[in-house]
């Protein structure tokens, strides 16, 4: 039970309208708040609640539950000297920093992410740079401490203050919690260090009780990862969006906004004319999050953009992005990367924001009623046009099934949960959609490691959960006045309203170490009484505090609407199953709403919102969680990476304790996990085995490198790569280079093995990366290691869609906020299918929703199938001849130094240079096309065209293709030709192709006038092309660049690429296949709420 002595009683269960509490007096309910007008905007008025001894501000008493007050709690664990290092999948380092001092305990990754993202690294007194995790917590805890002293009010007493700050440290050095980035980005650079940095934002000065402008960065600093600003009708307003979204990236966090307000492009404008229109307006604020790097890194800029169902531009904004990814297939047709970072994405708009749609319960009434829906124009309210609502929905259900966007925000469901509802309503959210609350507010998040209270003996830490929940409460609610804002609206607001958003982070792997399936009554029994915990503790705390120091200015005007909500969470919690939910959990749940409604009866609320279940992307990293938020896990088997570089291979934490949970034996348990993670030895092994290998001329050294090199890759194969063995050994198994450097090449194959061999021999030495087929493992056990992709390529089983669904349902009764999540589909699903999920989750009480369906972007690196399909017997020489190519075909190089000749002509008077360049063997390798002046459209088209035919004709295209193609397309300019042989074309497309068909082919079928000896340009002087003059060139090297993070394969590859963190990024990649790679490191993604986290160097592409 939490702590309330310093309420001066307890609170018997059950029975909490009789509390009998020592306080002067008690709260006096405001009689009139019932009555009394909606404020306009957020302008409430500040009435204080006659609270007598909250005037006193005796401050909180803080007990120690992790820490002993004689021992500080960085004396209790060892410490470990590492050196860090961040590389790009080619192996080149992106940060390195060697003798960082780290608790023993952490990981490697978790080691990487402090130290590269979070320690400061200028302007440090001593070493210039923070080098160990003490400094970085205790800059934060301290801090924190520090400030809550001088505001006043949230310590009883010096030793309070002390033990909060020693159990926050306990509880951030052992992995129990973390804040969002921004807090260990910014937190204590001044106070710790001096470090002040350019001014500009707002802070509330208790001294003034004013809004005031920072003179420096840090002395106030952005401690707030989610903003909501409000935009309206008002070019000016628009403009200043743009600026203070800049502001909010600049410091590593992410921005919402509603942009209803916007009129339509059918609109007039006051002045005459028409407005250019919302999405127009949409597009230029696209491109500003596009160019602006979050938190002064290269992290992507998080925003999200919302449009109500009923705005005249609908239609337009939710088929946006599938319109753009259209362009993008073009793009990517005509030889640009498919890279997310790459120059086809980055042409076209739409692509730096999570975009939603906000739905009422109206429009979905009548989408299941099949009635008419209208949109109406913004300036006059009158109807624009009139849709069916089901075939408005079926759009929405489309673009999501095509492209990911829209996702769904149900607004009358938002706002039905809304605290402060005397104030305003809720229009808007932050990128990811967890934090939603009144426009032009913040929020700062922090996130508690529920595995981190699991007891050895299974049962869970109630009160210790309880405990860092409260601390966390106090710390956030100390940050709130503590920080500074990027617009003063925003800082008034958000002292006036004190939003938090405290939330989890390892539910998934807590379950399935209980033994308890993802999608099952008992799962969402356990998350449902966990968040109930959480959320009703954290309003407890926040009662308390307003006990002390008074409850949040905007109290008054919204006590009603507050108390109405509170009391929709304590029923929640009578609701939550007693059949599936352990007895010592549903009461707890209980009792914490009842006594967060109780004791917020008597002195109100401290903040306005309390929770929400974020993505806790790096901070989940940092705090070594397998599983973020609310999120079941992605694979059974993962990479691991070394304190030395590389990586190696490890079965999920998880599964060792769920097996023993479930009451398998020591044998059985090492049997399952040996099946899912392979023997890791060639002894005994199916048809590829060290007596086999030997037979092909193997050395014991060569057997030893392999062996050594199993724990650290995927596929068998990769521990037979040249990398590995070496190159004499390559040469001594008969092994050319140009054979080893091509795509796909098998040293296995080569030697003999067939591809049915090396299958078997895969699944018994590298596993089979999942536990379905496992003999050992009972068929009912199976859906506790359900994850939310299909593991290995042999797994079938993975968590539905809507298990996932009905897991957030579980959830969001119990929070102030929403939850960020992004469901998975299969890429067979159906565009009805999305829409019955849409609904359903409507029908659930979800706030809001976004899916993602397999393959339906064109970022997608690599397939989540392998699709390998068994290949026929083929002998020794072709085997070693032929090269099994994934989605591509080896590219085939130009030398540096190569011939080619150069045919200048006039068609239909207008000039054209075609130039071409030539293999070793005359064979065309790529052409260059001249015509109009520099930076003319046609001309860039025409280099457009050469940039493609080029890269087909070294991807194996043969010639005869696009010259069939191209001749005789007919577009202007055509007409007559000064060429020798070609007399006349029906456009330049069609010359150049007919000449190339000529030279190349000897085609003579389209020419006028047939050569008299040979190809032309034979009698030519050929034009020797150095690497540095063509134009292809320059494309190449930045095309090969992004090819290698594109295949997850690198002809030639370094030993750091093949051996370290490229196999991190293939593994991931077959799995994730939607996720973007990092625009950090370059490293594939996986799935993080409605965001991506990088599993290299922990980068978060939202706003954790």
């Amino acid at each position: 039970m939490p702590d309330l002595s310093s309420l001066g009683g307890p609170i018997t269960e059950g029975k909490t309208e009789a509390m009998n509490t020592n306080l002067g007096q008690d709260v006096e309910r405001s009689k009139s708040s019932k009555g009394s007008k909606k404020s306009k905007g957020l302008k409430s008025k500040k009435v204080p609640l006659d609270l007598g001894a909250v005037k006193k501000q005796k401050g909180l008493s803080v007990p120690r539950l992790f820490t002993r007050p004689d021992s500080h709690p960085f004396d209790e664990i060892t410490w470990d000297i590492r050196s860090t290092a961040i590389t790009n999948p080619d192996g080149s380092v992106v940060f390195k920093m060697d003798n960082a001092e780290v608790p023993t305990s952490w990981s490697q990754l978790a080691t990487d992410i402090a130290v590269s993202k979070y320690f400061r690294k200028a302007g440090v007194p001593g070493f210039g740079r923070e080098t160990s995790v003490r400094q970085l917590v205790k800059r934060v805890a301290h801090t924190f401490r520090v400030a809550g002293e001088k505001f006043g009010g949230y310590f009883k007493t010096k030793e309070d203050a002390q033990a909060f700050e020693m159990e926050l440290s306990h509880l951030l050095v052992h992995q129990k919690l973390a804040f969002n980035s921004p807090v260990w980005f910014n937190c204590g650079l001044y106070q710790e260090y001096g470090i002040e940095g350019s001014g500009g934002n707002y802070f509330w000065n208790p001294q003034t009780d004013k809004i005031e402008v920072t003179k420096n960065a840090y002395e106030h600093p952005q401690c707030s990862a989610c903003f909501i600003q409000s935009v309206g009708d008002d070019l000016m307003s628009i403009f200043d969006l743009v600026k203070n979204e800049a502001r909010i990236f600049k410091y590593g966090s992410g921005t919402g906004s509603n942009f209803s307000k916007i009129r339509g492009a059918m609109e007039k404008l006051s002045g005459g004319g028409y407005s250019s229109g919302l999405m127009s307006f949409l597009e230029v604020l696209d491109r500003g999050a596009g160019a602006t790097k979050s938190g002064g890194t290269t992290r992507r800029a998080a925003k999200m953009v919302i449009l109500d169902i009923d705005h005249p531009e609908i239609e337009d904004f939710i088929q946006w992005k599938m319109r753009e990814e259209k362009k993008v297939a073009a793009l990517i047709a005509g030889g640009y990367s498919s890279d997310f970072n790459g120059d086809a994405y980055r042409t076209v708009s739409g692509q730096n924001s999570n975009n939603s749609v906000r739905v009422s319960d109206e429009f979905m009434d009548a989408v299941e009623k099949d009635e008419e829906w209208s949109t109406r124009l913004r300036t006059s309210g009158e109807v624009h046009k009139t849709y069916k609502a089901k075939e408005l929905f079926g759009k929405i259900a489309e673009a999501a099934w095509a492209c990911a966007d829209p996702g769904l925000q149900f607004d009358s469901t938002i706002n039905d949960w809304h605290t402060c509802a005397g104030t305003d309503r809720i229009n808007g959210s932050n990128p990811c959609s967890e934090y939603m609350f009144l426009d032009d507010t913040a929020c700062n998040l922090a996130s508690v490691n529920l595995l981190k209270f699991l007891r050895d003996d299974g049962t869970f830490d109630i009160d210790g959960y309880r405990h860092a929940c409260r601390i966390s409460t106090i710390a956030q609610e100390i940050a709130v006045d503590f920080s500074s804002y990027p617009t003063e609206q925003i800082a008034k607001n958000s002292h006036d309203y004190r939003p938090l958003g405290l939330g989890y982070a390892n539910l998934g792997t807590l379950l399935m170490v209980k033994g308890i399936p993802y999608d099952s009554d008992e799962g969402r029994a356990w998350c449902g009484a966990l968040t109930a915990i959480m959320t009703g503790t954290s309003y407890t705390t926040s009662s308390q505090i307003a006990k002390e120091k008074g409850p949040f200015p905007g109290y008054q005007n919204n006590r009603d609407s507050m108390m109405r909500v509170m009391r929709k969470h304590r029923r929640a919690a009578d609701q939550i199953s007693k059949k599936h939910c352990p007895k010592d959990l549903h009461a707890a749940a209980r009792e914490d709403w009842d006594n967060a409604v109780a004791l917020g009866e008597r002195y109100g609320y401290r903040n306005a919102q309390a929770t929400v279940l974020a993505p806790t992307g790096t901070i989940g990293l940092l705090m070594d969680c397998d599983t973020t938020g609310i999120e079941p896990d992605f694979s059974l088997v993962k990479f691991k990476k070394l304190a030395g570089g590389g990586y190696f291979k490890i079965v999920n934490q998880s599964i060792p304790a769920a097996l023993k949970t479930l009451g398998y034996g020591e044998a059985e348990a090492a049997a399952i996990i040996e099946y899912a993670m392979g023997t890791l030895h060639l002894v005994n092994t199916p048809a590829i085995n060290e007596d086999s290998l030997r037979a092909k001329g193997f050395t014991e050294d060569d057997l030893k490198k392999v062996v050594n090199a199993l724990p650290g890759v995927f596929e068998l194969n990769q521990a037979f790569a040249q990398h590995v063995l070496g190159e004499d050994a390559y040469r001594r198994l008969g092994v050319t280079s140009d054979m080893a450097k091509s795509m796909g090449f098998s040293l296995l194959r080569h030697l003999g093995f067939s591809a049915e061999q090396i299958d078997k021999a895969n699944d018994v030495i590298c596993g089979h990366m999942t536990v379905e087929g496992a003999p050992q493992l009972k068929p009912e056990h199976l859906a506790v290691f359900d994850c939310a992709n299909k593991c290995g390529k042999h797994g079938e089983r993975y968590i539905a869609p809507m298990g996932h669904v009905r897991m957030m349902g579980a959830a969001q009764p119990f929070l102030s906020g929403a939850i960020s999540k992004t469901v998975n589909i299969p890429n067979e699903a159906t565009i009805e299918e999305v829409g019955n999920i849409y609904l359903e989750s409507w029908k659930l009480g979800i706030k809001a929703i976004a899916l993602y369906r397999d393959g339906c972007k064109l970022s997608q690196p690599l397939s989540s199938s392998s699709g390998k399909k068994k290949e026929e017997k083929t002998d020794v020489a072709a085997a070693a001849s032929t090269v099994v190519s994934p989605e591509l075909t080896a590219r085939r190089r130009l030398p540096r130094k190569r011939g080619g000749f150069t045919v200048e002509a006039k068609v239909a008077g207008n000039k054209v240079y075609l130039r071409t360049g030539e293999y070793e063997d005359g064979s065309l390798g790529e052409i260059f096309i001249d015509m109009h002046k520099e930076g003319a459209s046609f001309r860039s088209l025409l280099n457009c065209l050469a940039i493609s035919v080029s890269l087909g004709l070294q991807h194996g295209v043969p010639l005869e293709e696009f010259v069939d193609v191209f001749t005789f397309t007919r577009f202007e300019p055509q007409g007559m030709v000064d060429h020798p042989n070609i007399k006349s074309s029906t456009s330049v497309v069609d010359f150049i192709f007919r000449v190339l068909g000529m030279e190349y082919l000897g085609r003579t079928d389209f020419v006028h006038v047939k050569p008299e000896i040979g190809p032309a340009k034979t009698e030519q002087n050929s034009n020797e092309v150095e690497e540095s003059d063509a134009q292809v060139s320059l494309f190449d090297a930045e095309r090969d660049q992004r090819g290698t993070k594109s295949f997850g394969v690198s002809v030639g590859a370094t030993a750091e690429n093949a051996s370290g963190s490229a196999l991190l990024s293939k593994h991931l990649s077959k799995m994730m296949g939607d996720a973007p790679f990092c625009n950090q490191c370059g490293h594939t993604t996986v799935r993080n709420g409605a965001c991506y986290k990088c599993l290299n160097c922990g980068n978060s592409m939202g706003c954790s």
